[in-house]
């Protein structure tokens, strides 16, 4: 048995920064077992043209299977035990499966396999708040004070590592863009002694306000604003990016301005319209047999190790605290067709969840060079990226898959999801293997080039 105590705080301190959520009871080290089933390959291509001319918009049959070959490998070697990949541009769709659903089982992964999108979730929890302002229940730019008055009149910490009554007065009030932006004043912040957290960091922790490894143990929304309301900003307003924190709020924020719980707004005014009849913030009776068992890696062994068994899983009821910062379910087909509204600039077979401006707004970098002259989570992410709101943007190309203007954002459970609008491309990667760290594990660094060595025109 894995001595729980022994890694709490190395295992913390590196799945927080990866914006992880941890398993609450972790068992034993588990082997992976080799040459994991290969289940079913979707592809759908425009054929080949008569006249050899490059097709325009499309992906390379040849070069797709060597994106399968390369999956493949990860789940022979066991890590992850089984994953589905999408990928699409213009007319052409292909969608792969691999693998089983657990590590010590043989029921293999299959296309409805339902995962735990973690930080993926930001994005659709974006797109809500994004309705409300175009029905202008919210405004970008008003301070949210009216709906939150748990954050009004801020006061905020002389320093990161303050004491918790060290404090000066807020220089402004927050506001919703803020918040969409992760430069609201508070969020994921590490000391670099894990066994000395700082006392905001260990407040956080303790209120169970900031990083909240098991959906289940959140307090209901009134009391985690009240919780969070209690302590003080890490930073001012507007003057640095900080992780996470930013999207449950919004969580708060819209079941406020909507006057109904979260869950049941983004269902009526997202998932229905959209057909995402599998996404929520948990898996019904009747569908967790389609829930594939979760890993992460035991940092003394290296091996994989359970966090979240189907059984009496964590995601088998419907949470207190509905977290859009990482609490969603969700299926390769119900992702595709929220990335499909994305890259349509808001429309999906003639139901407008949006308008065209407000997701470019989304998919336009909102820092400015002062925020991103302050680190994130990676060392030089800023240099050629930037943030929209709840997810990434990349500002320039330094990989085969950095296109400029691509938008997105990985959850810490092993998921992938990214639009790029240049390339009129969707690329989704959903395993069941946690992420150990912030940089892009090498099962997601090798999609991402082989979905874009495939671009065919």
């Amino acid at each position: 048995m894995t001595n729980r105590s022994a890694n709490t705080s190395s295992r913390r301190t590196v799945l927080k920064t990866a914006a992880l959520g941890a398993a609450t009871g972790i068992g034993a080290p588990l082997t992976a077992r080799p040459a994991a089933v290969r289940s079913t390959s979707t592809t759908s291509l425009r054929p080949a043209q008569d006249n050899q001319e490059p097709r325009v918009g499309g992906l390379s049959a040849d070069r797709l299977e060597r994106l399968h070959e390369v999956m493949a490998g990860y789940v022979d070697r066991g890590n992850p035990p089984g994953l589905v990949t999408l990928v699409s541009r213009g007319d052409d769709l292909d969608v792969d499966v691999a693998g089983v659903t657990a590590i010590d089982g043989d029921e293999p992964m299959q296309r409805d396999t339902i995962f735990r999108i973690a930080s993926v979730s930001k994005l659709p929890t974006a797109a809500a708040a994004m309705i409300l302002v175009e029905e202008t229940k919210l405004r970008l730019d008003d301070p949210v004070d009216e709906l939150l008055p748990e954050l009004a009149n801020r006061q905020v910490l002389r320093s990161v590592d303050a004491e918790l009554d060290d404090t000066v007065p807020a220089n402004r009030p927050i506001t919703l863009r803020d918040l969409l932006t992760f430069t609201w004043g508070s969020g994921f912040v590490f000391s670099p002694d894990p066994e000395n957290p700082y006392p905001i960091q260990a407040a956080m922790d303790e209120q169970l306000v900031g990083f909240v490894p098991n959906p289940q143990i959140a307090p209901e929304p009134d009391e985690w604003m009240r919780r969070l309301g209690d302590l003080p900003l890490i930073r001012q307003p507007g003057e640095e990016w900080l992780y996470n924190t930013g999207s449950d709020v919004i969580s708060v924020l819209i079941a406020r301005a909507a006057d109904q719980p979260l869950d049941v707004f983004m269902q009526e005014r997202l998932f229905a319209p959209l057909g995402m009849k599998d996404t929520g913030f948990s898996v019904p009776a009747d569908k967790l047999d389609r829930l594939p068992t979760s890993y992460w890696t035991d940092f003394a062994t290296g091996e994989l190790t359970l966090f979240d068994d189907p059984e009496n899983s964590n995601w088998s009821s419907p949470p207190a605290f509905p977290s859009g910062a990482g609490g969603l379910v969700s299926t390769v087909d119900d992702l595709y067709a929220f990335a499909q509204m994305i890259l349509n600039k808001g429309e999906l077979e003639g139901e407008h969840v949006l308008s065209r401006p407000s997701v470019e707004l989304m998919m336009t970098d909102q820092l400015t060079e002062a925020q991103k002259a302050i680190p994130g989570l990676v060392p030089g992410y800023w240099e050629n990226h930037g943030w929209g709101f709840g997810g990434s943007v990349v500002t320039a190309r330094r990989l085969i898959s950095d296109s400029v203007g691509k938008y997105g954002w990985d959850g810490g459970y092993g998921t992938s999801w990214y639009v790029d609008p240049v390339e009129g491309m969707i690329t989704i990667l959903l395993t069941q293997v946690a992420f150990a760290s912030p940089e892009p594990t090498p099962v997601v660094q090798d999609f991402w080039t082989s979905a874009y060595q495939a671009i065919d025109d």
